[in-house]
């Protein structure tokens, strides 16, 4: 019998937390094993909002989303992992989509985007998560992903700080297939709030291209840094 696990990876996100775990439960259909939240230190009330809503909330061991995701898998009791950022809000189907896409024949996928925003360029950004390719993905739109699929593939990079999602796909998409599920998970626009499209876009692109660049996480990170103001970094 299939069983999602869910893992959350945060950092300082109280304001979200809550209202997302509630979301999850009230449309689990009895096929959410465990809702587990992974915080990197926050020095909010995250981990205390996120245990109010009934999830497991607990302090990973190392900082960085991806060995908090990884963390989050060692306690996770399903047979299907489903990644999912603090501040992403996935569509009420989320199971039956999940469901659905695994037998058809799909070992791991993720969801297009569409931000909490009425700016015009914005609905340009969520317009082309539609297609398949690399640069159109990202862990905003979430990941489910067998949990088989997930060991042998030898799980995140637990050194990666940035790109992790980008890794984890192009490494699985090699062998196995992929499902980009034709419904929007409902992304906060924060980044865009706290500054100019043009320039989130371009830091976007620059660590796109470092990360193909064989560049190194720390150089990517620091590059990231200096081009938006991002309080989550």
């Amino acid at each position: 019998m299939a069983a999602i696990s869910i893992i959350i990876p945060t950092y300082n996100e109280e304001e979200h937390v809550g209202a997302l775990v509630h979301h999850l439960w009230q449309f689990s259909q009895n096929q959410v094993a465990e809702i587990i939240v992974t915080d990197g230190g926050s020095q909010d009330n995250t981990l205390a909002a996120a245990e109010k809503a009934g999830a497991r909330a607990v302090l990973s061991p190392r900082k960085g989303r991806a060995a908090q995701m990884n963390y989050g898998t060692t306690l996770a009791t399903g047979n299907i992992y489903y990644f999912v950022h603090a501040d992403s809000w996935p569509p009420a189907t989320y199971v039956q989509d999940i469901l659905e896409a695994i037998a058809a024949g799909y070992q791991l996928g993720c969801y297009r985007f569409k931000f909490r925003s009425d700016k015009l360029m914005l609905r340009l950004n969520s317009y082309c998560t539609r297609f398949d390719r690399i640069m159109c993905r990202g862990g905003d739109q979430s990941l489910f992903v067998l949990k088989t699929v997930f060991e042998e593939l030898g799980s995140y990079k637990d050194n990666y700080v940035i790109m992790e999602e980008y890794d984890f796909i192009i490494r699985a998409r090699k062998k196995y297939s992929f499902k980009i599920i034709p419904k929007d998970v409902l992304v906060s626009a924060r980044k865009y709030d706290n500054n100019s499209y043009l320039r989130v876009n371009l830091a976007n692109l620059t660590v796109f291209l470092m990360f193909y660049a064989g560049c190194s996480q720390l150089l990517m990170l620091n590059t990231y840094k200096r081009l938006i103001n991002h309080p989550k970094l």
